[in-house]
């Protein structure tokens, strides 16, 4: 079974930056898509970025676009959510998942097979 785990969420105050782990495990694939969902309390959860591994496509929530960017390590397996002029609205637990589907960033969870356990990001005033 694929694996992923989160990490790197901590509290930043407004303005800053922070860079979110995802570590894939338990089985290579020659092309899947990376994405980060989030979640914040009383809300749903909502894609906010995703890339596709091989050819480093990558799509962007409204939200995250100008201010979000997805670096990767293939050596390393791990894909990263690079976070700048973070707002308090971006506080939230965000989450990596992947799938086998590869034809575009998919933004629906029901598309995603592996998910992480997540990392809280709290963004103080």
């Amino acid at each position: 079974q694929v694996q992923l785990a989160e990490s790197g969420g901590r509290v930043v105050q407004t303005g800053g930056s922070l860079r979110l782990s995802c570590v894939i495990s338990g089985r290579s694939w020659s092309d899947y898509c990376v994405s980060w969902f989030r979640q914040a309390p009383g809300r749903e959860r909502e894609f906010v970025a995703g890339v596709l591994w091989s050819d480093g496509y990558t799509r962007y929530s409204d939200r995250a676009k100008g201010r979000f960017t997805l670096p990767k390590d293939n050596a390393k397996n791990t894909a990263y959510l690079q976070m700048s002029f973070l707002k308090p609205d971006d506080t939230a637990v965000y989450y990596c998942a992947a799938t086998s589907f590869n034809i575009g960033v998919a933004t629906q969870q029901s598309r995603y097979t592996y998910w992480g356990q997540g990392t809280q990001v709290t963004v103080s005033d």
